[in-house]
């Protein structure tokens, strides 16, 4: 029979194994850590060597170029760079730092899909070879289909930016397969979570880089890098929460009332259960922050919402020094100022039209927009019967990615019917499409609840257009703002509030509505590229401090 010394001894030697776990469970991290990149340090040599040896070779090629005739017709990747370098010199500019000569990765899988987030991407790919021009930026990506050049003339083409190619390097991952939503029926968003390691995994054995930057908001990704390689800075650009606090509530809020798809489905036994699933991932959402050295949010609303979820966990655990802090997207404002006039000549032009531009979706919130419009020309035809002005259209733009897509349009199309008159919808419409809505309507509309930023709108206000937007999200709290004490949209919720809105637009006078029209435009240079590629480097100088600092990865 054991004694109590002996029961003691156990109990003991129970609390020290416990105590050591986490202990063991970082050193076998490292230990893997250290494996992996021993094994990647060959590839990593080959990309560093090959990027150096292009450089020279474009240098060479510029060289000749400058004592021979170049053609007009076409320009190269080359000639493109060479441009870029010579705007680089601007007394704008932030100073180039020539000392830094790393790899810096960024995590994007579908880095070729050619939208918004692609956008923010390759601008800041843009902005990092500007700052840093020796360090090589590499993209772990999963399209297979398109090879360097073809992705590149992609971004010169949809962007207009134009990278240095010596200096950009993409690695092909096995495994995207493993974050397709379609891949998880259920227990999604822990599926698409827990895949995203087996991605991070395909990524870290191909090469371990000096700085590891995700954006595309893959966090455990980034608490995966941190376990196996603590020394390597690691950074966040996040788009949207994967979980919020919103999406929570909305469980509970009744279907009728609250917003988003999952209002009103956390009722009942199956309701609970999700419930208790959707607290559980946030919470193991929330320890993944702890991982990230530098996080840069794309507005205040998703900058909210990662605060709450995040920063206990980075207080707490990691004692992160670097505040969550704001990055607003790069926006066409530049394209879209030089193209679309605001002045007095222009106000003679515009029509009364609304515009909505916004993929054909069930979040966008079509439906809503086209009651409200009936609704608003029911209630509002006294302002153009005694007016020169021709009664307004509503104009719905977006782009249909499937049959599922097509089903919807065709349903709105019966909803509009009473007024299809006055509704007009244009299908994957062209840029130079887009542009001439903009540049000839009044009205700018976005419906969507809690729209995390809103580039759409950011275009609206360069355009000139007075928006309307849903009363929530970046729309509300960071771009339909006022600007020296005066309004440069309207917000709104419901129906009544939407017809209200477009009401209001309608009954300025000219004076007024072109004022707005100027703050608006005045308030859309808060997004241009320049001011993203400013705050982009002032966080990316941070992460390249702590290279140097811990090591990195080399």
């Amino acid at each position: 029979m054991a004694s109590s010394y002996d029961i003691l001894a156990i109990l003991l030697g129970t609390a020290v194994t416990i105590a050591g776990l986490p202990y063991l469970f970082r050193l076998v991290g490292r230990l893997l850590g250290s494996n992996i990149k021993s094994r990647a340090q060959q590839r990593r040599e080959l990309l560093l060597h090959r990027a150096d040896k292009e450089e020279q070779e474009q240098e060479q090629e510029q060289k000749k170029g400058k004592s021979a005739v170049k053609p007009t017709s076409s320009h190269s990747s080359d000639d493109d760079w060479e441009k870029v370098t010579e705007e680089k010199t601007a007394d704008s500019a932030p100073p180039r730092d020539s000392v830094f000569s790393g790899i810096i990765a960024f995590f994007h899988p579908f880095c070729n899909a050619g939208g918004g987030g692609e956008r923010v991407l390759f601008a800041a790919i843009l902005a990092t070879q500007r700052q840093y021009p020796k360090a090589l930026c590499l993209v772990y990506t999963g399209d297979h289909d398109a090879s360097k050049d073809q992705i590149l003339a992609n971004v010169r083409n949809r962007f207009n930016i134009h990278l240095n190619p010596a200096r950009v390097c993409f690695l092909y991952l096995s495994t995207r397969d493993f974050v397709l939503a379609n891949k998880y029926p259920h227990f999604t968003l822990l599926g698409q979570s827990l895949g995203s390691l087996v991605l991070g995994w395909d990524a870290f054995s191909l090469l371990v880089p000096d700085i590891f930057i995700d954006t595309m908001g893959y966090s455990f990704v980034l608490a995966l890098s941190k376990w196996l390689f603590p020394s390597v800075p690691t950074g966040a650009y996040v788009h949207y929460p994967t979980i919020s606090t919103d999406m929570l509530k909305s469980l509970e809020s009744p279907s009728t009332s609250g917003h988003g798809l999952n209002a009103g489905s956390g009722v009942g036994l199956r309701g609970r259960a999700k419930q208790i699933y959707w607290h559980l991932f946030a919470y193991l959402y929330s320890l993944t922050g702890a991982n990230i050295d530098v996080v840069m949010t794309n507005s205040t609303w998703t900058q909210n919402h990662i605060s709450s979820l995040w920063t206990p966990s980075r207080t707490k655990q990691r004692r992160q020094k670097h505040a969550i802090s704001v990055v607003y997207p790069p926006c066409a404002v530049e394209e879209l100022v030089a193209k679309i006039p605001v002045d007095v000549e222009s106000e003679r032009t515009r029509t009364t039209n609304l515009v909505f531009i916004a993929q054909f979706r069930p979040e966008k919130m079509h439906g809503t927009i086209i009651d409200a419009f009936a609704t608003f020309l029911k209630q509002s035809s006294h302002l153009w019967e005694n007016d020169e002005r021709q009664p307004p259209n509503l104009v719905l733009i977006g782009s249909v990615r499937d049959d599922h897509d097509e089903k919807r349009v065709y349903k709105l199309r019966l909803q509009a019917q009473e007024i299809k008159e006055r509704v007009q919808f244009v299908v994957n419409a062209k840029w130079p499409q887009i542009l001439e809505y903009l540049r000839s309507s009044s009205v700018g509309v976005n419906g969507m609840w809690n729209e995390h930023f809103g580039i759409g709108v950011v275009e609206y206000q360069a355009a000139g257009l007075i928006s309307v937007v849903n009363d929530s999200g970046g729309p509300k709290e960071d771009i339909v703002v006022e600007i020296e004490g005066g309004k440069t949209g309207f917000h709104a919720t419901t129906v009544e509030e939407f017809a209200a809105a477009f009401a209001k637009v309608m009954e300025l006078d000219a004076d007024e509505a072109f004022a707005m029209r100027l703050r608006a435009r005045k308030s859309s240079w808060r997004f241009s590229e320049q001011v993203f590629s400013e705050a982009w480097t002032r966080h990316l100088q941070v992460l390249v401090g702590l290279a140097g600092r811990l090591g990195g990865g080399g």
